[in-house]
C-alpha cells in the first residue's frame, strides 16, 4: 500500500513574532487558508445535482428579489425555497453596476459553480452580502463533492480569468491620465462636486455612453501613516514583498473593518476583549457602534492590541476599484473621458472620514499622474437604435452625469429624436451643474425640454419627481409616443420616489388603474423603454 504524504506545514508567521507558539500554530492555518488556491470548479454531476434545472426545482426563472430598493432580508424571504443559486443572487445588492466583474445573477450562478472563489467583490452589499454569501456556501459545502471554502480567500489569490482586452475588466486594469478637476458648485452650496477629465491616449480604451469607468484610488497617506502607529510598527516593515506602507496604501482596504479582522483580534487578547472582539466577528454588535467601525476605529477600540503587522495585512480586504458613470461622449471628445464626483466627507465622534475614490480625485491626485482604470460595459443602460427615438431622463445630482454624455452624443452623432432632462439639487443658485452647458442645448434645440426641482429653495421642499407630476400630461404624450426613459442616482429613495411618480402618470393620463398602470410600467422596463443606472 502507498503511504499517503501530509501536506508540508505552512510556516507564514515567522518565529521571531510577538506570539506563542499556540498562537503561531493557529495564525499559520488561518492564513494557509486565506492563501490556498481557488476550490476545483465541480464536475458536470456534481454540478447538475447541486444546481438542479428549473424544469425540476420549481425555479421559474423569475427573480422578484431583483430590486435595488429592497432590504437584504427581504430579498432573501422572496427567495425562500428556490435553489442555493437564486438565493446567493438574492444576497447580492441587486445594482448590476458591474464592480464585482459580473451582474448579479451571473456572480451568484459562478460562485453556485465554484468557478468564482471571491465572496467579498459586491461593494454595494457591503457585509449584508458577504455574510449572506458565506452562509449560503456553507451549504454548498455539505453537498457531495463540497471543496474547502473560500469564504476568506483573498483577491490577490484567485487567479484572474483571461480578458481579450486590457481595460475592460477590474482583473486587468490599464493606466490612464489624470488631467484636470472643476468644482461644479457655487459659494453657499452644501455639496462638493466635481468635473473630473481623463486622457485615454495610450490606453487603447474607448467606451460607449452609459458606461462607467472603474477606478483604483489609493487610501490617503496621513490616514496611512496612522494605522502604523496604531501598529506600532515601521513603515518599512517588508509585507508581500513591499514596504508596509505601500501595502496599505494601495492594496488594502481601510473602510468597513472585516470581520477577518475581528477573529484576528479575537485570538490575540483575551478576557472582555476576546468576546467582544468574537461576537463582531460574528455579526453581532455588543457596543452598537459596529455599523461606524472601519480599520482605524477597530484598532482604537482594541488599543491594547497590536496585531503583528504581516498578520494584519493578511486579515484585511482587498482594496477594491470605485465605479463612475461617464458623463462624456467617446464620439464628442475621442481620447477624452469625464466624471461627476460628490465628494464624499463626514464625522464621525471627533474624527473626520473621507470617500476613498472621491476625495482621491478631488484632492489627492495631481495633473500627470496616471491611475489605474478599466471601463466597465452597461448592463441594460444605453441610448435607443433608433436614433429617432425620443428620450426622456431623469437624473437629480450627480445623477446627470450619464445624461450630459447622452446628449453630447446625440448632438456628436446627429440623433434626431427629441430630448428631455429632468435635473433636480438643492439650490438653483449653487447646485445647477452644467448650467450654463444644458441652457445652451435648450436654446440650441438639442435639448428639447429641461425641468428643474429644487429642494432648498422654497419653503417645501420639491423634488424631481414632484416636477414630473406637473407636466404629466405632457410626459404620458411623449410615453405614448414610444420614448425611453431612464433613471441615474440614488437607489433607496429617488429611484423608488420616480418610478411611483411615473405610475401615477400612466394612471391618470393613460386612463389605466392603478394595477394596470403597474403592469404598464413593467412592461416598459422588460421592453427596455425603462433603463436605470442607480446606486
Amino acid at each position: 500500500m502507498n503511504q499517503i504524504t501530509p501536506p508540508p506545514k505552512i510556516e507564514i508567521i515567522p518565529a521571531n513574532a510577538p506570539f506563542s507558539e499556540a498562537q503561531r500554530s493557529w495564525l499559520n492555518g488561518f492564513f494557509a487558508g486565506l492563501l490556498s488556491e481557488a476550490p476545483t470548479p465541480l464536475s458536470p454531476e456534481q454540478g447538475a445535482a447541486l444546481l438542479p434545472s428549473p424544469a425540476g426545482d420549481s425555479d421559474d426563472g423569475e427573480a422578484p428579489w431583483h430590486d435595488q430598493t429592497l432590504p437584504i432580508a427581504e430579498r432573501m424571504k422572496l427567495a425562500d425555497g428556490r435553489p442555493l443559486r437564486q438565493r446567493m443572487m438574492a444576497a447580492m445588492a441587486q445594482q448590476d453596476c458591474g464592480q464585482c466583474g459580473y451582474n448579479c445573477h451571473d456572480y451568484s450562478e459562478a460562485i453556485a459553480s465554484k468557478t468564482e472563489a471571491r465572496l467579498n467583490l459586491c461593494v454595494p452589499g457591503g457585509k449584508e452580502t458577504a455574510r449572506m454569501l458565506k452562509t449560503l456556501y456553507e451549504e454548498l459545502e455539505k453537498s457531495p463533492g463540497a471543496t474547502p471554502s473560500p469564504a476568506t480567500v483573498s483577491a490577490a489569490s484567485v487567479p484572474a480569468a483571461p480578458i481579450a482586452q486590457p481595460g475592460r475588466s477590474r482583473d486587468d486594469p490599464v493606466a490612464a491620465t489624470f488631467v484636470s478637476r472643476r468644482l461644479l458648485n457655487k459659494a453657499g452650496s452644501e455639496k462638493e462636486t466635481w468635473h473630473i477629465d481623463f486622457d485615454l491616449a495610450g490606453s487603447a480604451l474607448d467606451y460607449v455612453v452609459g458606461d462607467s469607468f472603474g477606478i483604483f484610488a489609493r487610501n490617503e497617506l496621513g490616514h496611512v501613516d496612522q494605522i502604523i502607529a496604531l501598529l506600532g510598527a515601521s513603515h518599512t516593515t517588508k509585507v508581500r514583498g513591499r514596504t508596509l506602507r505601500e501595502v496599505l496604501s494601495d492594496e488594502v482596504s481601510l473602510s468597513p473593518a472585516p470581520d477577518s479582522l475581528f477573529e484576528l483580534i479575537s485570538f490575540i487578547t483575551g478576557g472582555a476583549q476576546r468576546e467582544k472582539a468574537r461576537a463582531l466577528a460574528q455579526g453581532d454588535n455588543p457596543d452598537g457602534d459596529a455599523a461606524t467601525l472601519d480599520v482605524m476605529a477597530a484598532l482604537q477600540k482594541f488599543s491594547g492590541v497590536r496585531p503583528h503587522p504581516e498578520a494584519f495585512v493578511e486579515a484585511l480586504e482587498p482594496l477594491q476599484p470605485r465605479l463612475y458613470s461617464i458623463s462624456s461622449s467617446h464620439n464628442a471628445t475621442p481620447g477624452k473621458l469625464s466624471l461627476t464626483v460628490d465628494c464624499v466627507r463626514y464625522v464621525i465622534g471627533k474624527r473626520k472620514r473621507l470617500g476613498l475614490a472621491s476625495t482621491f480625485l478631488a484632492e489627492r491626485i495631481q495633473p500627470g499622474e496616471q491611475v489605474k482604470v478599466y471601463v466597465q460595459k452597461a448592463h441594460g443602460f444605453a441610448l435607443p437604435q433608433d436614433p429617432k427615438v425620443p428620450i426622456i431622463m431623469i437624473g437629480p445630482g450627480t445623477g446627470v452625469a450619464p445624461f450630459r454624455a447622452f446628449l453630447l452624443d446625440r448632438k456628436a452623432t446627429g440623433a434626431t429624436g427629441k430630448n428631455w432632462l429632468f435635473f433636480g439639487h438643492q439650490r438653483s443658485g449653487c447646485d445647477f451643474f452644467y448650467g450654463e452647458e444644458l441652457n445652451a442645448m435648450k436654446t440650441a434645440g438639442l435639448l428639447t425640454r429641461l425641468s428643474l426641482a429644487w429642494s432648498r429653495d422654497g419653503e417645501k421642499k420639491f423634488y424631481v419627481q414632484d416636477r414630473m407630476r406637473e407636466v404629466g400630461r405632457e410626459l404620458w404624450s411623449w410615453l405614448a409616443e414610444g420614448a425611453h426613459v431612464y433613471i441615474c442616482g440614488d437607489a433607496k429613495r429617488m429611484a423608488k420616489d420616480v418610478e411611483r411618480a411615473l405610475v401615477d402618470i400612466v394612471a391618470q393620463y393613460g386612463a389605466r388603474s392603478t394595477d394596470e398602470a403597474v403592469i404598464f410600467v413593467g412592461e416598459l422596463k422588460k421592453k427596455g423603454r425603462f433603463q436605470q443606472d442607480v446606486y
